[in-house]
This record gives structure tokens, sequence and C-alpha cells, in this order.
């Protein structure tokens, strides 16, 4: 018998039996992969019909009366009119945003808990501190990109300039004489000024302070000579001649001062900086989910009453894809990522 077994055709035959039995092993597998990939997709596509069903909650990782209260709590009422249930604002300040950037990290992916983002807890955060307990691109799902509000370039009189030119001649003559201030370490506008100083090749001091009014206080003092912020914060001072605008660190000219050129515009191109918000969701939220509320964020930001709201900023709506969104904190996380270590700016 084995010698019967042991000839050619018979162990071909054998061969060609267990080889059909391996493929149709790896096909079942296959289908059930599909079938199990199609009752997700359904799964995931009930739940988005019935979305919402309960209470929403966004976490605003800042203190309540902040900046970005001045966009989400408006989104949370509009969205509370549209889905038909409650959107609830829930501030978690502190640590630069990090604690309630992690509160929404751990929060189910079911929709239902939200993050409203920023520059500096989402792009500029990460690049300066090594130490955090979330990454952007691996817990979070991009949703929608809301405003994205640029900088301005705004000094004091008493330094002589008129333009974005003169401040560039006067710091390259002056190395260390020319201060700016900022409301912290490795935040936005301490990033926008080390922007400036690496593409212009200037020698600015950095001096941080604790928020925007004190800052203000010592700009209008005379005590620093610059800082970099939104023109609406300052738009009194600049109409009643105490303060001086030079540029706008923004794409496009502001709405607000259409007459200001850009950086690039008044010869310094390659700096783009100011702040951004947007909503994510925690990792593995369902996409039918992420494009619903996707789809109606665009669609309130296109209202007459909130473009109205964004262009007292400065700012214009940004109708965008969760897609798009992700590319754009990605192309932002590698410029701060590049800055970080070229000024070596890191929080410990």
């Amino acid at each position: 018998m084995q010698k019967l077994l042991s000839t050619y055709p018979i162990r071909a035959s054998l061969q060609r039996i267990l080889a059909r039995s391996a493929v149709r092993r790896r096909q079942g597998r296959a289908r059930h992969a599909v079938c199990m990939l199609l009752a997700l997709s359904l799964a995931q596509f009930a739940a988005a019909q019935t979305y919402p069903d309960k209470p929403i909650r966004v976490i605003v990782p800042f203190a309540a009366g902040g900046g970005a209260d001045y966009f989400a709590r408006p989104l949370a009422q509009k969205l509370t009119e549209s889905l038909g249930q409650p959107v609830v604002i829930d501030n978690r300040g502190g640590a630069n945003g990090a604690i309630g950037a992690e509160a929404a990290k751990h929060a189910a992916a079911d929709g239902y808990t939200l993050l409203f983002g920023s520059a500096g807890v989402n792009t500029i955060g990460p690049a300066v501190n090594s130490k955090l307990k979330y990454d952007t691109e691996r817990d979070f799902a991009p949703v929608a990109l809301i405003v994205d509000t640029p900088f301005s370039l705004i000094v004091h009189p008493s330094v002589g300039v008129k333009s974005l030119q003169d401040l560039i001649a006067y710091a390259r003559a002056n190395p260390g004489k020319l201060r700016y201030g900022s409301s912290g370490v490795g935040g936005a506008m301490h990033l926008a000024g080390e922007l400036f100083n690496d593409v212009a090749k200037t020698d600015m001091v950095h001096v941080a302070y604790k928020g925007l009014g004190p800052i203000l206080a010592d700009l209008l003092a005379g005590r620093i000579e610059l800082t970099f912020t939104g023109l609406n914060t300052v738009q009194q001072h600049v109409s009643a001649g105490k303060l001086l605008v030079l540029a706008s660190a923004g794409e496009k000219r502001s709405p607000l001062a259409p007459e200001l050129p850009t950086m690039s515009e008044a010869g310094l191109p390659g700096i783009k900086v100011g702040t951004w918000y947007g909503v994510l969701a925690p990792a593995g939220t369902p996409r039918a989910i992420v494009i619903k509320l996707n789809t109606e964020i665009n669609r309130i930001f296109r209202q007459p009453d909130m473009r109205d709201l964004l262009s007292r900023t400065g700012a214009e709506p940004s109708s965008n894809t969760p897609e798009q969104f992700a590319a754009f904190m990605k192309a932002e996380r590698q410029k701060w990522d590049k800055l970080a270590k070229t000024a070596n700016i890191k929080l410990e």
C-alpha cells in the first residue's frame, strides 16, 4: 500500500486535493471577513440613522468664557436646534488643554462625546510637549475645521517703524532689543514670534505672560514692543492710534482690515500663523456619524448669523471634509515639530 501511495499519479492527486481544500478555507475566511465588515457597516449605518437619541457633550478644554467658548457655545445651540437633542458644553480647563483632551480621548466612540479642538491642544501642544498622554492622529477622528483665524503683527508706535520691512531692518540692526509678548511658553503666540525670528532672520526676545490682558497692558505702556494676536483683540487701540498693525499672518487679507497686507505680500513669505478651532471625536467613532456631524457643522457655519460671528474675529467659515481637516492638522503639526526643534522649544 505504501508503495502504491508513493507513486507519482496518486501523490499528485493528493496534492491537488489538499490545495483545493486550502483554497476553500481561504475563501471561507475571506467570505467571513466580508460578512463581518458588511455587518459592521450596517450597524454603523443604523446607528447614524437614529443618531442622536440622547444628549451630546462637547468638551471644551479651556475655562468658561475664553476664546473657544465664543465659537463653541453658538455652535452647541445651533446643533441642539438641528439635531433635536441637547448639545451641552463641558468646560474642562487645565494643563493647557491636556485635561480636556485626555477626557475626550477616553470617552466612548459613539458620537455622544466630542472635543472642541484647537491649534494649541492638537498641533502646537504635541509639538512642544512630548509628555502629553494623547496623540491627535491616533486618538481622535477629525470631524470639521470650524475657523482658522490668523494673527497680526502689532507694534507700539515708539518703535518708529511704518512697515514690515522697516521692522525687519530695525530688528536685524538691533538684535535682542525688541521684545514680543505671548500668553505662555509653547503657545501659539510664542511660536508665532519664533517662526518670525526663523524666517526673517531676526533675534527678538520672548516675554511670557499669563494671558492677553497683561500683554496688552505692557504693550500699551511701551514695556514691550510687539506681539502677535488676532486683530479683533486690539482693533480699538489701533483705531485710537495707540498701537500699529503692520501685517497679517494669514494666507489672505483680513476682512476686518482689507487694506492690511499679508506678510507674504509685504515681502516675508512662509509665515502663516494664528489659532484655529475644530470638532473632533474619539477614534473609532462610526464614519456615518462623523459625516453627519460634518454636514451639520458646515451647514450651520454657512448661515448668515454665524458668518457674521466669524467675521467679527477676522475669520471666514471653513467648509471642509474630515479628510481635509486631517490633512490640515498633519501639515500644521509638521510645521510646529520642525520649528520646535529649530528653536529648541520644549515643555517639561
